[in-house]
């Protein structure tokens, strides 16, 4: 696992319920989070982060480059849309790791990863750029989660699941050992997987099944 800790202050593109877990676990790992971007200026600002302004202006991508930044905004295409604009003028994303989370020595993560307090990454997992692995979810052995994914608070990937670009694993869902899960895949809350899932299926309960 590689590590992308610099002493620069950090400024947030997106600053709302996600971003604030983002400034706690930047805490956590004693780094300083000073400025967000976002379309407007917040009147809820909760840490009082300097506004930048919006990402798109070209003077505020200017202003980024005196900080190391984070895409802290949950929604998976757009997230995976400000980070493949941004990364042409500005290099690539930090990481925020939770320093209680248990990520195996022989994982591998690509770059502006979001992982949480207490998940568990077991060995030769590969997590993609982009990732979020939110609170408490568990990723086991040689699994691969593939760029923008998310997995949900709580929800929990036995051995050897891949999950595809772009796909959301729902709070508290249960993945079987073995299973594929295709690109932009929508798994809803308490589900639990036992067959493989096709490209853009949206799927729920317990077994799972296609909402039509």
């Amino acid at each position: 696992m590689k590590s992308n800790n610099t002493s620069k202050l950090i400024a947030l593109i997106g600053y709302s319920g996600h971003a604030y877990v983002a400034v706690d676990i930047f805490l956590s790992m004693s780094r300083a989070v000073a400025a967000y971007c976002d379309n407007e200026e917040k009147l809820f600002n909760p840490f009082a982060l300097k506004y930048l302004g919006k990402d798109s202006d070209k003077e505020v991508i200017d202003s980024l480059k005196m900080y190391d930044y984070f895409i802290a905004i949950g929604d998976n295409i757009t997230r995976r849309k400000i980070s493949e604009r941004l990364i042409s003028t500005l290099s690539t994303s930090v990481n925020a790791i939770h320093t209680s989370s248990v990520i195996s020595a022989s994982a591998s993560i690509g770059n502006g990863i979001f992982i949480a307090a207490n998940v568990a990454i077991n060995p030769l997992t590969k997590i993609g750029n982009g990732v979020i692995c939110n609170t408490s979810c568990s990723i086991d052995h040689e699994c691969i989660i593939e760029d923008f994914a998310h997995i949900a608070p709580g929800a929990v990937l036995c051995g050897n699941v891949r999950v595809g670009e772009n796909s959301f694993v729902g709070a508290n869902a249960v993945i079987k050992q073995g299973i594929t899960i295709g690109k932009n895949v929508m798994i809803g809350a308490g589900t639990v997987v036992i067959k493989n899932i096709s490209d853009n299926e949206t799927v729920i309960g317990n077994p799972h099944k296609n909402l039509k």
